[in-house]
């Protein structure tokens, strides 16, 4: 086959034409046979078997005749007409029905002529009828590509009233497919394919799209899901092991005064066995001289913060300059005034730099930042702008990863001519599937434990009818001196809808909590925000008892004394964002509690992710768990991340093969680094493809 073959524009394929390649170009991106190629199908209909009418059940099911069309005739209906054609074989008479393209279909059925009918039957009374049945004259049927799984393809609306159907991207198919004799190129070595019994790559494909049974499809369906999370893998191991060999990193081979001073004198409790593994972890990366890409997990409260000022304290003892950027102002200013308690009288200079730093302090920032009398910068976004210059940059901590984009975390390795150190911090846990395939070329620590003398949060799930016991129990806690978070859902389709929700809430909990004895803060998305950061100060400072909100408070409060946190209509919350909402209590030595309330009639996702709240606090676990939920789209951004733009594989159903793909990519490059071996120039050349180009697929035929 022609090395090229696979490039040509799809206009040019037979049965395309400029209008049809316009709409399969803007609908499914199909620009060129490759990408036709690359169109996998979403299921496939089992066309092994042929029914007889008798044999006709009603269970809804796609089934396949071969009988005769002896009448037809149009019927009248309240709107409209309706064409039937009788349909029948040696064993009984059916109808076969169409609402839509009467004339057209009319003037091109045959009478007596023997069809193949497909689709899916209803019965009324005692007959059945098939509305809009696929037919081909069994003389075509025997003649064309025989599949015995039928393929069902992406499809839009567009598509559909364009006459783009199921059938026709089929026949573009097998025209492809009769064009290149169905020779592809192979793109994994023979090594690989004989341990892992893969089928050659000209056999998947053709029996991803034209299986004869549902073994080989089985077959394809694994080899093409391996060979594309290979290709993942191997791009994300490979960028890993060049930045470790290649990428010079600043050697902080000194752990000195500053370090030292801290851990002795001003750490407020003792580190757990997580925090001291990790440091343990961090501090070999940056004693290397490779740059150091690290991301740091752990649950609200686990103790992030001081991991990352103890290796900014590192930083200093070696001569450089460490920043924290914080994707919002409340949070920068949570950490910078973190930090800043943490580090008490110690002799290290930290500033704060955001969009609301006046013009004289950041004139103050941008000298002290040059001339290196500036220790540690904490901000926002305006730490990236370039006239933020480091007299000497060594190290970056990120927090929040997913909230800043690759282009944005780029101009961080620019800040010093050898690029810092970066330390990537999040409290949302990525499943470990997740993570394998989004941070693959990162090297991973995770905190999996709290420190001492914190309790788990208590979780319950409670009606709406037990109402009154729930506001018992929250008077019982107020009495004891605690603060109690009530939150209500956001729903951004109705702010409207939110601002009710919210303002019932408040006049019921008014009612029950009355004013002479309680004290109510509001918060929602309607307020100003100077008013919306009094009422915040008012319940930080405990002046007020009770913080009815919606969502907004799901980052940035740090409030020890609420130890109660009531989530109204939890079952309209994702599980990441009930665990987000859990974590802002239990942040003091209090036993804490989280009530999810809910109406009775619940779905199966929400009872899942109700009971996963009750049975555990581990992230990890409830990230795993929303992973299979929601899918890996939803999760992170990951669609947008480009690297999971996933044809075939899915990264939550086929984590074995995940698993499977990373180990033989692992091994592949230990064994042959540079891929210079003969076995593995297929694979050199795909991966090749692969670098000049962003769409996984593009590369591997």
């Amino acid at each position: 086959m022609n090395p090229n073959f696979l490039q040509t524009p799809i206009p040019y394929l037979k049965g395309v034409g400029p209008n049809r390649a316009d709409t399969l170009g803007s609908e499914l991106g199909i620009h060129t046979y490759l990408d036709l190629l690359h169109l996998f199908p979403n299921r496939h209909l089992d066309k092994t078997s042929y029914y007889k009418i008798n044999q006709l059940q009603s269970s809804g099911a796609d089934v396949q005749i071969v009988g005769k069309i002896v009448h037809i005739k149009t019927v009248e209906q309240k709107r409209g007409k309706r064409l039937v054609a009788s349909f029948i074989d040696e064993t009984g008479q059916m109808e076969l029905v169409w609402f839509r393209g009467q004339k057209w279909i009319r003037e091109n059925l045959k009478l007596n002529e023997p069809y193949v009918v497909f689709g899916r039957t209803t019965k009324y009374g005692s007959t059945f009828s098939m509305p809009h049945p696929e037919m081909e004259l069994v003389s075509e049927h025997e003649k064309n590509l025989k599949v015995a799984m039928q393929p069902i393809y992406p499809s839009t609306e567009k598509l559909s009233a364009k006459g783009i159907t199921n059938r026709v991207i089929g026949k573009m198919m097998q025209q492809l497919f009769l064009e290149s004799g169905g020779k592809f190129p192979e793109s994994l070595s023979s090594g690989i394919r004989d341990e892992l019994k893969l089928i050659s790559k000209s056999q998947a494909l053709f029996n991803i799209h034209f299986p004869k049974s549902q073994e080989l499809l089985a077959k394809a369906r694994f080899r093409l899901k391996f060979e594309e999370l290979f290709y993942v893998q191997l791009q994300l191991i490979s960028k890993k092991l060049i930045r470790k060999h290649k990428i010079k990193g600043l050697p902080f081979e000194t752990v000195g005064e500053h370090f030292n001073t801290f851990f002795t004198e001003h750490l407020p409790f003792e580190l757990t066995n997580a925090q001291k593994r990790v440091i343990k972890e961090i501090r070999s990366d940056m004693g290397s001289n490779a740059q150091m890409n690290r991301l740091l997990q752990g649950d609200v409260g686990s103790g992030k913060t001081i991991v990352a000022l103890m290796c900014m304290l590192l930083a200093m003892d070696n001569g450089f300059q460490s920043c924290l950027m914080a994707p919002t102002e409340i949070l920068a200013n949570q950490h910078y005034n973190g930090l800043k308690d943490l580090l008490g009288e110690m002799n290290v200079n930290i500033s704060l730099l955001t969009g609301s730093t006046k013009k004289s302090e950041r004139t103050l920032i941008h000298e002290q930042l040059e001339n290196g009398e500036l220790h540690i910068l904490v901000g926002t976004h305006a730490v990236l702008e370039d006239k933020v210059q480091f007299h000497n940059l060594g190290l970056a901590v990120i927090d929040e990863q997913h909230r800043f984009g690759v282009a944005q975390r780029s101009k961080l390795w620019h800040k010093n001519e050898i690029p810092p150190h970066i330390l990537v911090m999040t409290a949302t846990p990525i499943p470990r599937t997740l993570a394998m395939s989004l941070y693959g070329d990162l090297d991973i620590s995770i905190i999996d434990e709290l420190p001492p003398g914190r309790k788990p949060i208590k979780t319950v799930h409670r009606f709406d009818n037990n109402r009154l016991k729930v506001f018992q129990f929250m008077k019982d806690e107020i009495k004891k001196g605690r603060q109690i978070y009530i939150v209500y859902p956001l729903i951004q389709e109705s702010e409207a809808l939110d601002y009710k929700d919210l303002m019932d809430g408040y006049e019921s909990i008014s009612r029950d909590f009355s004013p002479s004895d309680y004290q109510i803060s509001i918060v929602h998305g309607k307020m100003k925000p100077k008013d919306k950061d009094y009422e915040m100060e008012r319940f930080v400072k405990g002046e007020t008892q009770l913080m009815v909100a919606t969502t907004v408070i799901e980052v940035g409060v740090n409030v020890p004394n609420a130890s109660v946190m009531v989530i109204e209509s939890a079952e309209r919350f994702g599980l990441s964002q009930l665990h987000q909402l859990r974590g802002r209590v239990g942040r003091g030595a209090e036993q804490s509690f989280c009530i999810l309330m809910t109406g009775n009639k619940l779905s199966e996702d929400s009872k899942t992710r109700l009971q996963t709240m009750v049975r555990t606090n581990d992230g990890f676990d409830i990230a795993e768990v929303d992973l299979k939920l929601r899918g890996s789209g939803d999760l992170m951004g990951t669609q947008q991340s480009g690297l999971l733009n996933l044809k075939i594989a899915d990264i939550v159903k086929d984590n074995q093969i995940l698993k499977a793909a990373r180990y033989h990519a692992i091994q592949l490059l230990k064994d042959d680094p540079n891929l210079k071996k003969e076995e593995n120039q297929m694979i050199l050349k795909a991966y090749t493809k692969m670098m000049k180009q962003s769409s996984i697929w593009n590369y591997i035929s």
